[in-house]
């Protein structure tokens, strides 16, 4: 059956958005739920955007159901999540439809409600067993990521407008990034609505399985927390022409690079990463954004460098000159790619399932460019893929490379 237009264009465009499937993780992993899915949801049609099943449902990203046997439409009508937790036990779902059409005793179903208002479906989850789902902190969490979903659909949206328009090049890249930075504001009020409810049930639990969930809120709203604020530094040095950077003494760079290697180190418990920060000068420089650089370049190599290798960093001073390296093994850097990966929103085809926004070495690159520095590459199976960078201790000085 082919979809109608506007629907297979909404399919396509939830399947765009990277983050999505990510989410659909969290939300099977911290519930025990074995399906979930984005749905697109009106008065005539059910149809699955985006799907992860763990228990042989059978429906893919373009699947439909009778809207009518749904509790989808129920909470479309009310515009309210729908939510239990054992429907052969409950007082209203025991005799329900739905629950016995498709075999399930656990359902949650949220909207998914853009700014304006407009209905766009629901985010929902089934499984065959019980499951404790209808506690406040757990529909907080389907609440926060429909939301984001929200969110996100609008960027889709707004940029696919931007295509058809057709407007001149140069007009469409600079109305491109005033569009990125407006956003990148915009979406960090719903980003620290769900960091908040991450804080909080941090605090308030002492439950093995919701401090995970607390965790797991708190790491991914922190991520996504970098992705915008990449975003807005791009959009910042693409309408101002550069990174407005301030420059200080920094006495204690040692212990602020060994800082993000051990709170990165912290976040992922099954990487090795092995340090050798030798800083004992002072550098005149931006403290934090050269923590930015090493981050970046760190989240890069725990991305694309094998998992049963370490992640080497070392930094050292030698001369007039500030040296930082990371290096990862795994499959090589192309050729080819060497010479692209520092440009925005650029990543190999065969990578671009990772997510992230291609943004983060054209932020390292900024920032280094910024300092009076240089940042360099070089990948093959046998050395592995290193990036150094080469920083004046004091940017303006006259040195010589």
């Amino acid at each position: 059956m082919t979809l109608p237009d506007v629907i297979a264009r909404d399919v396509e465009t939830v399947q765009r958005i990277s983050a999505v499937p990510a989410l659909l993780r969290v939300i099977c992993d911290n519930t025990g739920m074995g399906f979930a899915a984005v749905a697109r949801v009106d008065d005539t049609s059910w149809t699955a955007c985006a799907v992860l099943d763990r228990i042989n449902f059978g429906l893919q990203p373009g699947g439909q159901l009778d809207v009518q046997t749904t509790l989808c439409i129920e909470s479309r009508a009310a515009r309210q999540p729908v939510v239990f937790d054992h429907a052969s036990e409950h007082p209203v779902y025991c005799k329900h439809h739905t629950p016995r059409l498709y075999n399930i005793e656990s359902y949650i179903s949220v909207p998914i409600i853009r700014s304006d208002g407009s209905y766009f479906g629901n985010l929902c989850a089934i499984d065959p067993n019980p499951h404790e789902i209808s506690e406040q902190k757990t529909i907080a969490l389907f609440r926060g990521f429909a939301d984001m979903i929200a969110h996100m659909l609008e960027l889709e949206d707004k940029n696919l407008a931007a295509e058809v328009a057709r407007i001149d090049a140069e007009e469409a890249i600079e109305l491109r990034d005033q569009f990125i930075a407006v956003l990148g504001h915009d979406l960090r009020n719903p980003l620290a609505t769900l960091s908040l409810i991450g804080e909080l049930m941090a605090r308030r639990t002492s439950e093995p399985e919701a401090a995970k969930t607390a965790q797991l809120i708190r790491s991914t709203t922190k991520r996504m927390g970098h992705l915008i604020g990449d975003v807005m530094d791009f959009a910042q040095a693409r309408i101002g022409g550069k990174l407005d950077l301030a420059f200080k003494e920094i006495a204690d760079l040692e212990v602020a690079l060994s800082d993000v290697i051990s709170e990165v180190a912290s976040a992922n418990p099954t990487r090795r990463i092995e340090g050798n920060i030798r800083v004992p000068g002072p550098v005149r420089g931006n403290r934090g954004r050269l923590q930015q650089v090493l981050s970046n370049l760190l989240g890069n190599a725990l991305t694309h460098g094998a998992d049963d290798q370490p992640i080497e960093v070392a930094a050292w001073l030698e001369g007039p000159w500030l040296n930082l390296s990371v290096r990862n093994w795994g499959e090589p850097i192309a050729p080819a790619n060497l010479t692209r990966i520092f440009q925005p929103y650029w990543r190999p085809a065969q990578n671009r399932g990772h997510g992230g926004l291609g943004l983060g070495l054209h932020i390292c690159s900024m920032i280094v460019k910024s300092h009076g520095g240089t940042i360099q590459v070089s990948s093959s199976r046998e050395d592995g893929t290193r990036f150094i960078v080469r920083i004046p201790t004091s940017p303006g000085s006259a040195v010589v490379a």
